[in-house]
């Protein structure tokens, strides 16, 4: 017998298809963010995901919500209006809600007062697993980057070289 394969951890690239063939079934405006979007962008997978960083037409949450409960997620941390995380053993989806506008521009709320624009103009396709998916650009996805608490797993990160 050959060694086994390590289990996954995290999302994966199979459930990341299965989210956005059903969104684009239903022609829901969506773009992913994140450590995906950015792993889209290089073409391939260069890294474990703890999740989706999901942003999606704030008309579409209730139905994409139903439709991840029917496949097992449940919600772990409802932030709404700025989002929703939903998880479903290692499987993890956090759905940003944005408000389109006429053109599919989309604005996003944050906690408090702040508010986030997702352009249309950037946002772009990258390569999830061989299938085309939405994602920021590879300039709004910097910006992305700055100005926020570090996450859970920063913090555990942390923890463990301040142990050492």
């Amino acid at each position: 017998m050959g060694d086994a394969e390590p289990a996954v951890q995290g999302m994966t690239a199979c459930e990341v298809h299965a989210i956005v063939d059903w969104l684009e079934t239903r022609a829901v405006v969506y773009q992913i963010n994140g450590g995906w979007a950015v792993d889209a962008l290089v073409g391939h997978q260069t890294r474990p995901h703890r999740d989706v960083d999901l942003f999606v037409d704030a008309a579409a949450v209730d139905d994409i919500v139903g439709w991840l409960t029917a496949r097992g997620y449940a919600v772990e941390s409802d932030w709404l209006p700025a989002r929703l995380e939903l998880r479903s053993g290692p499987l993890r989806v956090d759905v940003h809600p944005m408000v389109l506008d006429s053109d599919g521009n989309g604005v996003q709320r944050g906690l408090g007062t702040e508010v986030f624009e997702h352009a249309r103009a950037r946002r772009t396709l990258g390569v999830v697993g061989g299938r085309a998916v939405v994602v920021a650009t590879a300039q709004r996805l910097r910006e992305l980057h700055k100005g926020y608490e570090l996450r859970e797993v920063d913090v555990h990160d942390l923890h463990l070289l301040a142990d050492l």
